[in-house]
């Protein structure tokens, strides 16, 4: 059976309380009850159980991390690092699958169920709305991968997908491309209207190419390899810029199938630059989005509401890259 307190209390000759208060992060004690404690709670091997404890403290420790793409391999990093940097922290994540939700008071009321004392929204597509409907009820939130705007409603840490989006364009254009297509994720997704923005904004103002768009159903290889797959039966452009690498990795499957070479005879770019984009046998040149320093930022901001739940909305915006590998033509 574990060690109870009040068997830790016996051994140590002090007070019940006196142990609670030991493990009660801010609580008065004397440093010389802390220490007779501490030596009897390891003698007996005694481990506090946090969830008595949050009754004591009115906190969880927990972090509700939810995200609605659990299919794209991105996310795995993601998740790996969110879990590990708020362990680190002291806090427990409570990983929320949103994949097909659209009511925002849905997921409000199973966060509520465990008490969670902040959110992290870790997604693109998911609608702006589930972040607020949790600031609206009073629980810290940060959007991470969120929309960029100069007033958010929220706090937003993330990239500036439409400047991705100018990125993208520039270096297919200097590569001597002159038919361009833009391959992008769900329509309905911020982050594909943004980095379509962005690119149109460049092929707009140019006049040695021409540009077509399209756009996949989800941001996942079947769907990027289905919407490649259709754009090989028509005028094919010489390179893509797909909005994501998992898409790029869809579209090269749909060309190596085709018989077609990359990047002889069609060029990719992606974007995010996912440990498998780097991978010998895909070597897909992307635009790395710096998702560590994304992550830390939120939850160092999600770390610092818990003791300022008033903090002001911010956006924090991280500068891309471009990573040169082997799926476009070289500058000439």
């Amino acid at each position: 059976m574990p060690v109870t307190l009040k068997e830790v209390a016996a051994h140590a000759g002090v007070s019940t309380s006196a142990v609670s208060r030991t493990f009660t992060e801010g609580a008065s004690v004397s440093q010389k009850t802390r220490r007779k404690v501490e030596r009897a709670a390891a003698e007996l091997g005694y481990r506090p159980n946090a969830l008595a404890s949050s009754l004591t403290t009115g906190r969880t420790k927990l972090i509700g991390l939810i995200s609605n793409n659990f299919y794209n391999p991105m996310f795995l990093e993601v998740f790996d690092l969110f879990t590990r940097s708020l362990q680190e922290r002291g806090l427990r994540p409570l990983l929320v699958n949103l994949t097909d939700e659209t009511d925002p008071d849905n997921s409000l009321k199973l966060l509520r169920q465990y008490s969670v004392d902040g959110v992290v929204v870790a997604s693109s597509t998911l609608s702006p709305e589930f972040s607020v409907a949790f600031q609206e009820a009073r629980i810290p939130v940060v959007h991470s991968f969120g929309r960029f705007a100069s007033a958010p409603r929220v706090h937003v840490v993330g990239i500036d997908n439409a400047e991705c989006g100018r990125m993208a364009a520039r270096t297919l254009l200097a590569r001597g491309y002159k038919r361009i297509g833009f391959l992008g994720g769900p329509w309905e997704a911020t982050s594909t209207a943004d980095r379509r923005r962005g690119f149109w904004d460049v092929m707009n103002d140019q006049t040695v190419a021409e540009a077509t768009e399209s756009f996949a159903t989800a941001y996942s290889f079947e769907a990027g390899r289905a919407e490649m797959l259709n754009l090989l039966d028509g005028d094919r452009a010489e390179a893509y810029f797909c909005g994501d690498d998992v898409l790029s990795i869809g579209a090269l499957s749909a060309i190596a199938d085709a018989g077609l070479s990359v990047p002889k005879d069609i060029g990719v770019i992606g974007l995010n630059d996912m440990k498998m984009a780097g991978w010998q046998n895909i070597n897909l040149t992307t635009i790395r989005q710096p998702i560590r320093q994304i992550i830390d930022s939120s939850i160092e901001l999600v770390v610092a509401m818990l003791d300022d739940p008033e903090r002001l909305p911010e956006a924090r915006l991280f500068a891309c890259e471009i990573i040169e590998r082997g799926t476009l033509r070289p500058l000439p």
